[in-house]
């Protein structure tokens, strides 16, 4: 399987000045030691709580923001190393969806322009650019008429098509949806996510999804990476994942997800204690024995290592083949 997304050990740290004249300095990790691939044509899921780094490895594949070390390849393209035309040819083939949609799209313009701006980036002449957007626009049910208005007139889920249509109307190879049904209701969640499949079987589109709501990642994705602090803790095909969860974080996510089946609602919980350490000094060690009850000395003072524990079953625990955490959802 050709892998249309490369990160190697990718580093992200946002720098803090505090002090006198902003002479001291901190950093947050954010991102710190991530590796993963993307297999061209599946939808790749990211999950983890607030702060975790998924949004920032979101911005990092197209560049949004620099790495402080490591490599981020875009199928073969070295993104972190490229000059800015072959930057730019790169983002041409990749689209974005932003979590708030009523932010994402400009106020001041109307739908139509909006979806057009990208066209109008590439060069593409007015007539064809105009042609195009009707096209995308029919393509993701959007009616003409919004195409008229601002993005205030229209629905949540109106918006959230729209910036759909803007992220495919140059015809990409892959798209980033940074929490696309986080702000909708359950009923327009379920309609942007049918056409989000739609979508990726009409143009063979790789998707790269990043979500809190653990259902809607298990009914979208092929496979789900689970971060935490920075650290990428396990990464399974979905159904691997949901059945036998290997890291103890991991199970406490799925666990947070109320049970399709109410005779499960009494079922053994495993629930972390206490909020998660600051990002700017993060726990020696197991980043998460602060907050696991499973957690030994060993925990504290070593690192545990990713590592492959059969068919591409990734973890990070020390106290894997001591715990039973399997459970079915």
């Amino acid at each position: 399987m050709e892998a249309l997304v490369e990160l190697e050990r990718v580093k992200k740290h946002f720098v803090i000045r505090d002090g006198i004249l902003g002479r001291r300095r901190r950093f947050v990790h954010a991102v710190d030691d991530v590796s993963l691939s993307i297999v061209r044509g599946e939808t790749f899921g990211i999950v983890g709580e607030s702060g975790s780094g998924k949004t920032t490895i979101a911005r990092i594949i197209p560049r949004l923001v620099n790495v402080t070390s490591g490599s981020v390849k875009f199928s073969g393209i070295d993104i972190c190393r490229a000059s800015g035309r072959e930057l730019m040819l790169a983002r041409r083939r990749m689209g974005i969806v932003f979590q708030d949609p009523a932010s994402s799209l400009n106020p001041r313009v109307t739908v139509a322009a909006s979806i057009q701006r990208p066209l109008q980036l590439a060069g593409l002449p007015a007539k064809e650019a105009r042609d195009r957007v009707r096209e995308v626009a029919e393509l993701v049910n959007l009616g003409t008429e919004v195409l008229d208005k601002f993005p205030h007139e229209l629905s949540g889920g109106q918006q959230q098509r729209a910036s759909i249509a803007r992220a495919i109307v140059l015809r990409p190879e892959f798209v980033i949806l940074d929490e696309p049904t986080s702000a909708l209701d359950v009923s327009v969640q379920a309609q942007v996510l049918n056409l989000l499949l739609d979508l990726q079987q009409r143009f063979s589109l790789t998707y790269l999804f990043i979500s809190h709501n653990l259902p809607v990642v298990r009914y979208l994705c092929d496979r789900i990476a689970v971060m935490y602090l920075g650290k990428l803790v396990e990464l399974a095909s979905t159904g691997v994942l949901y059945r036998e969860p290997l890291h103890p974080y991991s199970l406490a996510l799925l666990m947070a997800a109320p049970p399709p089946d109410p005779k499960m609602r009494n079922r053994r919980r495993f629930i972390l204690t206490g909020d998660p350490p600051s990002l700017t000094n993060p726990p020696q060690g197991c980043r998460l024995h602060p907050r696991c009850q499973f957690a030994v000395e060993r925990c504290r003072v070593e690192e545990p290592e990713l590592r492959d524990y059969g068919s591409g079953h990734l973890a990070a625990c020390h106290r894997i083949g001591d715990l039973d955490l399997g459970f079915a959802m």
